[in-house]
């Protein structure tokens, strides 16, 4: 018997995760499985924007030291906030299990319009601390007062329905793993092709060190051969970057037939006035070679205004 110990932050989305992950282990029938709570530095400080913080990794450092002192086994994490490069002795085991990629976009009764790619009345607060999203709200809609956000995610419910802003942005994944309850609120789940999300939004990833090969053998069963793909085809493009979730990237992927898709959009930017998009639509067969292409791409396309 194989016993493991998953490293995960103590959020309830975190625990979620987490506890998916031990059921798909503990399927295997020669695996126990323990969950271990490690705090984060992005945990500890939920009162900065992302940009504002210094350094990489605010919600994966202290896993990924845990990790290489061998006091866990394996982190699992959203793989949107894992950086696309890893640490020395570390690396991604397994990715899969994406749910929903869309962004949900929760308004409060009082602030809702009937039209519009964001239905909410011009001037009003709308909250999020993605720069991500922050390019693409003021892309859609200019006249919206962006205001930071943070917290774990029935916190930053909870902050909307207090009133403190007529609309918040989310990951819809977010909100079906832990089932919340929105029915006071108007919810919409933005088309990925309008409003485009992160990188690997909504697809779990499974870290473990480099060379750990009772661990390795086991994780990487966990998804399947097509997820890993297209996360690494999103996730590429990010690296190619090399920022984290502070780089105001969105894209859209999807398998047709034998080739793949990838759509992308990069906010830009004078100062802290948000200037435009630009936009990139890739089809091929070699990931590689479309990754460099959206890069290039999105390198020297012109800015589009709303």
């Amino acid at each position: 018997m194989t016993h493991l110990i998953i490293g995960s932050r103590g959020s309830d989305l975190a625990l979620y995760q987490a506890h998916f992950i031990r059921e798909q282990l503990e399927r295997r029938k020669d695996c126990t499985v323990e969950i271990k709570i490690i705090k984060t530095v992005g945990d500890k400080i939920d009162t900065l924007s992302f940009e504002k913080m210094e350094g990489k990794g605010f919600f994966t450092k202290e896993l990924e030291d845990a990790l290489l002192a061998r006091q866990i086994d394996l982190a699992v994490h959203s793989l949107k906030d894992l950086m696309t490069t890893q640490p020395i002795g570390l690396k991604l085991g397994a990715a899969g299990y994406r749910a929903d990629r869309r962004e949900l976009l929760l308004v409060r009764k009082q602030a809702v319009v009937d039209h519009g790619v964001l239905p909410i009345r011009d001037g009003a607060i709308i909250g999020t601390s993605s720069a991500r999203r922050k390019g693409q709200i003021a892309f859609h809609n200019r006249s919206l007062q962006i205001s930071d956000l943070r917290g774990n995610v029935p916190t930053r419910i909870a902050k909307l329905r207090e009133g403190k802003y007529d609309a918040i942005m989310i990951a819809a994944a977010g909100v079906a793993r832990l089932n919340l309850d929105l029915s006071d609120l108007h919810a919409v789940a933005l088309d990925p092709e309008q409003f485009l999300p992160a990188p690997a939004q909504g697809i779990l990833g499974i870290q473990i060190r480099d060379i750990d090969p009772r661990v390795e053998s086991i994780v990487r069963e966990l998804g399947t051969d097509d997820e890993r793909v297209i996360a690494d085809l999103e996730r590429g493009l990010l690296k190619k970057f090399g920022l984290g979730c502070s780089l105001p990237l969105g894209v859209y992927s999807e398998v047709q037939g034998n080739q793949f898709r990838l759509k992308a959009v990069l906010a830009t930017r004078d100062g802290d006035l948000w200037t435009g998009i630009k936009q990139a639509d890739v089809t091929g067969t070699n990931t590689h070679d479309m990754v460099e292409t959206a890069y290039r791409t999105l390198k020297e396309a012109p800015v589009c205004c709303a």
